[in-house]
């Protein structure tokens, strides 16, 4: 059976230069991060004393576009690579991909390879409210490459091909090592004994539209009623660049069932939750792609090496967690137990990413590298929120 390669193309406006990409979405493996590689092709005759350079730009939108009045800027612009592509500055390997896009394209085409920083942040794209206009919110990256006399000249647009990419981070393998668990406990002013709230996960990391089941054990040894219980998962946003951190619910349940819990009683419930973006229509919510697919995710949460927090990520850091609240009533106020876990995407190619899509009922996964054949899509034609792994 013969497997197509499936390679993104893009023409610079004059029609000069040609940019092929084996894939768009470029993974975060912690200790470093897939480099963006590809194939540019320039008509012969075209450079003559000039130059072909590469870039990989991050655009860092924490502000509002209309709300920039008086010269105040809510976006930063960071070029985190530039490389000469032609003439070429190093003879480095290439991939197996770019092997035969050499061979297949002939004598003007050349490889590249841009590494992007370790540092570097997640794409991570936040939802405008209605009524909203300008770009949305969050950070994303493009990779241009252009003809110039010299790394300092501004490129010109029809002799430069830009091709929106992404920073993306995958599950670890061994998603079932662990199990979270919190226990809360609330005591009472002029009143003897505690009310006790504990809160049981069955994994520590579950993928995008996997339904998540929390268990919570309910002891009542104190003299007010519980008399009803919420259960919400909540995504957390902190904005770096403004030190600026928010919630959003992106799923919720509310129950009175086995309420009211009288004083040395206890319960034992467990919630089915579904995180998913269609459900989240608040300003704010973080997603993985463009607003305007249809099937779009929730962002996924933020790895760091190491499991060192947040304190070094840059951009966008999301993570999620499990709130349950118990209503004691006006003024027994309430007991809330927060139990963080991650939500991300299986790995490209593993079993796990296999079972996920069958549940789904999605395509079958091409695998790239092995194809017999290549086959090139128009960049410009495919939705900038889909990854080449679910085409």
């Amino acid at each position: 059976m013969v497997v197509a390669v499936k390679v993104f193309k893009k023409t610079s406006p004059n029609g000069k230069l040609t940019v092929y990409l084996g894939r768009r979405d470029f993974v975060d493996r912690l200790d470093h991060t897939d480099p963006v590689d590809g194939v540019i092709v320039v008509e012969d005759g075209y450079i003559k004393s000039r130059k072909v350079y590469g870039s990989v730009v991050v655009n860092y939108r924490y502000g509002r576009e209309e709300d920039e009045v008086m010269g105040l800027n809510f976006a930063k612009e960071i070029t985190v690579f530039k490389e000469q592509i032609f003439p070429q500055a190093n003879n480095g390997e290439v991939s197996e991909l770019q092997d035969r896009l050499l061979k297949k394209l002939g004598p003007n085409a050349f490889p590249f390879r841009f590494q992007l920083p370790e540092q570097a942040p997640c794409s991570v794209t936040l939802l405008s409210g209605e009524g909203t206009s300008g770009k949305p919110l969050g950070v994303a990256y493009e990779m241009k490459c252009y003809v110039a006399e010299n790394d300092e000249e501004k490129p010109h647009k029809r002799s430069s091909v830009a091709m929106v990419v992404r920073k993306v981070q995958y599950a670890p393998v061994d998603r079932q090592a662990k199990q979270p668990s919190t226990l809360v406990t609330k005591g009472f002013t002029l009143s003897s004994g505690k009310l006790s709230l504990e809160v049981n996960l069955d994994q520590d990391v579950f993928y995008h539209s996997d339904q998540v089941n929390a268990k919570i054990q309910i002891n009542n040894s104190s003299r007010k009623q519980v008399k009803n219980i919420k259960a919400q998962i909540v995504q957390h946003c902190e904005v770096t660049m403004v030190n600026k951190h928010f919630t959003r619910v992106v799923a919720e349940m509310e129950t009175r069932e086995g309420c009211p819990i009288t004083p040395g009683a206890s319960l034992s419930k467990t919630f089915h939750l579904t995180p998913l973006a269609k459900n989240s229509k608040d300003r704010g919510v973080a997603l993985d792609g463009q607003l305007k697919d249809a099937d779009v995710n929730l962002a996924s949460s933020t790895l760091t090496a190491n499991d060192r927090g947040s304190a070094d990520a840059l951009g966008v850091v999301i993570s999620y967690s499990v709130r349950i609240r118990l209503n004691c009533g006006a003024l027994g106020g309430e007991l809330m137990a927060d139990l963080p876990f991650k939500l991300l995407h299986p790995q490209p190619g593993s079993e796990e990413q296999q079972q996920h899509r069958a549940n789904q009922k999605a395509a079958a996964i091409d695998r790239p590298a092995k194809g017999d054949d290549i086959v090139f899509e128009e960049f410009s034609k495919l939705r900038r929120g889909k990854s080449v792994d679910d085409l």
